[in-house]
């Protein structure tokens, strides 16, 4: 079973629980790293909970919300080894793992409905890394975190 973290911030709250529900109902085992509250909080304490997770291998993907999906992407980008995209539409999430091999999707809350995420969130899922032409830029942009 594939276990993917989910984090968010109180932006994200109701979207979590129908991604969530989403995930769970297609077999998914869901790690929970995100608030429960909407009460007021960093997205960056969440997407960078989110992105170790990743890198420690206790999760094998993540999924992150916020208002616009941008900060909390942002912060999960800062943690070594992380390749993380925000979309918006489910082309440019098959594409972010086609082409970069992004190991985190994000999305706003604020920007995209529930349905929208889950197309989203399936389209990403369901993707596969070409690796060939894509694995050398991929290689590439992951030794900036060497310079």
């Amino acid at each position: 079973m594939t276990k993917i973290g989910i984090g968010n911030d109180h932006a994200g709250v109701e979207l979590k629980r129908e991604i969530t529900q989403h995930l769970q109902d297609q077999g998914y085992e869901v790690w929970n790293y995100g608030t429960d509250t909407e009460e007021s909080c960093s997205y960056s304490d969440y997407g960078k909970k989110v992105a170790k997770a990743v890198i420690s291998g206790e999760v094998e993907k993540g999924i992150l919300i916020c208002g616009t999906g941008i900060g909390i992407s942002l912060a999960a980008n800062k943690v070594k080894g992380i390749r993380a995209a925000v979309c918006s539409e489910p082309c440019s999430a098959r594409l972010s793992k086609q082409h970069n091999n992004t190991n985190i999707l994000a999305f706003g809350a604020r920007i995209i409905g529930p349905e929208m995420a889950k197309m989203i969130v399936d389209e990403w899922l369901a993707a596969e890394f070409q690796g060939g032409r894509h694995q050398e830029r991929v290689d590439l942009l992951m030794a900036i975190e060497e310079e």
